[in-house]
């Protein structure tokens, strides 16, 4: 895909895949727009990729970038982003609805909340998301969204229950949305990697085959 004077929107771009990403993308002739409830951690990333290339304090710039810090489980947050990022940028081009957490979810530990949290952030970060976006990309009858999904959305696993059910709902909820945008010329891509080294993996305490690193899934993205 052609970059050129895009404005890329990406969720979750602290660590993990979003991290990835938007290291990857700096490189392109695009606009970025940075969300994660810990806006600290990629402005510490952003700094230290300075020193090693002197051409991201460029795309660093106001004038290039936006970061915001935004809880995407939360409506509201979710208004006040978009709002902010018309007011600077005009418009987004392309989605990257990335963000995402996982709970491992045991007898042990079974609390309904966990529940909450995974779902709003899995899928309700993609819905309040594509709220915002819709009235736009309609009207201009282009744009992209890009929803990060997972390959647990097939298949229950020991303690990962809720994480695979929200996974499996955004799967279903972006194929729904492919189809139904595919005639205002609005592309939906559902991306649904296996085992990536993240901090949300590096949790797990069982052997995850096909383990591949961050850098490697957003190459594929």
């Amino acid at each position: 895909m052609n970059f050129n004077s895009k404005v890329v929107l990406i969720t979750g771009a602290s660590t993990g895949i979003g991290k990835a990403l938007t290291l990857k993308l700096m490189s392109e002739d695009c606009k970025l727009v940075l969300l994660s409830r810990r806006t600290e951690l990629i402005k510490e990333y952003l700094c230290q990729s300075q020193i090693t290339n002197s051409q991201l304090c460029e795309r660093i710039g106001a004038s290039q970038s936006l970061i915001i810090k935004c809880d995407v489980s939360n409506k509201d947050e979710a208004a006040s982003a978009y709002k902010q990022i018309i007011e600077k940028f005009g418009k987004v081009d392309v989605a990257i609805l990335n963000a995402g957490v996982g709970h491992t979810v045991t007898v042990e530990n079974y609390n309904s909340r966990f529940a909450e949290e995974t779902f709003g952030a899995n899928v309700f970060g993609i819905v309040y998301w594509v709220e915002q976006l819709l009235p736009e990309f309609v009207k201009r009858k282009e744009g992209m969204i890009v929803g990060i999904s997972s390959l647990a959305d097939n298949r229950g696993y020991s303690g990962s229950g809720f994480y695979g059910a929200s996974k499996a709902a955004a799967s279903i909820y972006l194929e729904g949305l492919r189809v139904e945008l595919k005639r205002y010329g609005i592309k939906v891509i559902t991306v649904k990697p296996g085992f990536v080294k993240t901090p949300m993996t590096d949790k797990n305490e069982f052997k995850m085959p096909l383990l591949m690193s961050a850098d490697k899934a957003a190459d594929i993205i």
